[in-house]
């Protein structure tokens, strides 16, 4: 850290000498990591570059349409895009997703029907899928009141799919196999591209009727390849995690097989119309450029994402991943053991923000979880997680969940924040 930005940031913004030199110390202990992770992130830059001149993009399919949005020159364009990115015959790509959650619940249910069985094999769901799948919940709506069965199988106790016990669990019913790419609200490390190319090809081996889905939220351009490269028949993800770059305002997409996206796409809209229509509400612009910028911010949020790990591993703290360890999404546990201490690094977050930095975070009854959950995210985009921000369930061990940053550096500045604010209110000690 140059002289000038330590006398910045000791004197105008009053971070302690000692946080500054703990992160600017666990900054060096990894420089070594960055310059990989840099390759991944030229790697990703190149590749988006080249969908948008195969498809020869234009500021003419930034133009609004309106009504029933036939034609939509700029969404199917998009869509396109899409698809080439994650080396898919198709490709979903709407403000009409909300979330995740949504484009995650739009896979199931349009592939999914009564009798057919779904199989999670990285352990729980996250937790608002719970209620999709209905093992939580009253069920309205769910996949269990229409009948769809559902399995669960654990991860080995080293962090990988279990193969054999998932062999045990496939039933003649089993339609779709499931594999959650990210930690959610587990301890655990985020499932790498090759565990994925080795499930999907152990799936299709025993029977290739079986759809492997993955659910990708936060682990796009972590790698130099994507589940539907190596295996994956579909993958579903929200545009303001790490596709939409910090720009895209809402939206979700799902890519995958071209029957599949029929599929989808008709419980998306109706049967009969299915993506020919939907009115992208003048959102292509900033979902384009958004993509086009994505790899470097994902960059920015990993890089961010590892020197949490170091900091808090340098003062004893378990963490997951930890700092050198591959990853394969840009979420940083930190077990704190304690609610006050998950309040306090969230509150610190929450005080690195460019918006509402003066806000204090508390828990609350958030709906879809069964805890209360904690939130920090003083986002542009509201519930932006590819921003700077961190969350966690008050209960036991007391783990939060650090992601994001719009560039390296505020995400540095969140670890800073968080730790400052962690030893003012004496929960650690430096």
């Amino acid at each position: 850290m140059q002289k000038n930005t330590y006398k910045l940031l000791s004197e105008e913004l009053h971070i302690e000498p000692k946080v500054l030199d703990l992160v600017i110390s666990a900054e060096e202990d990894i420089k070594g990591e960055f310059a990989q992770l840099d390759d991944i992130m030229a790697f990703n830059q190149y590749k988006v570059l080249t969908a948008f001149q195969k498809n020869r993009i234009s500021d003419t399919h930034f133009f609004w349409n309106t009504g029933y949005g036939y034609d939509d020159a700029g969404r199917e364009a998009l869509e396109k895009v899409y698809a080439d990115i994650f080396k898919t015959e198709a490709a979903l790509v709407r403000p009409i997703i909300v979330n995740g959650t949504h484009a995650l619940t739009l896979t199931l249910t349009g592939i999914l029907r009564p009798e057919d069985e779904l199989i999670y094999c990285t352990g729980s769901p996250y937790d608002t899928l719970e209620e999709v799948i209905g093992i939580r919940g009253e069920g309205k709506g769910s996949l269990a009141e229409f009948g769809v069965s559902y399995k669960q199988v654990e991860l080995t106790p080293d962090g990988n799919i279990d193969l054999p016990a998932l062999k045990e669990a496939i039933s003649q019913k089993t339609r779709m196999v499931t594999v959650q790419r990210a930690t959610g609200y587990g301890w655990r490390k985020a499932v790498t591209i090759e565990q994925i190319e080795e499930w999907a090809t152990f799936i299709h081996d025993i029977n290739p009727n079986i759809i492997c889905m993955v659910d990708n939220c936060y682990g796009e351009f972590l790698d130099i390849k994507e589940p539907t490269e190596v295996g994956a028949d579909v993958l579903a993800g929200s545009l303001i995690k790490n596709p939409g770059g910090g720009l895209a305002l809402t939206g979700g997409y799902i890519a995958g097989r071209q029957d599949l996206i029929d599929s989808i796409s008709y419980r998306m809209t109706s049967p009969g119309i299915g993506g020919e229509c939907g009115l992208m509400f003048g959102q292509t612009r900033t979902m384009f450029q958004g993509l086009f910028l994505a790899p470097k911010t994902v960059n920015g949020a990993v890089k961010g994402a590892a020197l949490c790990a170091k900091t808090f591993e340098k003062l004893g703290y378990e963490v997951c991943p930890k700092a050198e360890d591959k990853r394969s999404d840009i979420i940083e546990a930190v077990k704190l053991g304690s609610p006050e201490a998950v309040v306090a690094f969230c509150e610190g977050i929450q005080a690195a923000a460019p918006i509402d930095a003066y806000v204090k975070p508390i828990p609350w009854d958030m709906p879809g979880y069964d805890d209360q959950v904690v939130m920090a995210a003083g986002a542009f985009v509201q519930g932006s997680s590819i921003e700077l921000s961190a969350d966690a369930p008050i209960r036991e061990p007391y783990i939060v969940y650090f992601q994001g940053g719009l560039t390296y550096e505020h995400s540095k500045f969140g670890v800073i924040k968080a730790l400052q604010t962690l030893h003012e209110q004496g929960l650690v000690s430096l």
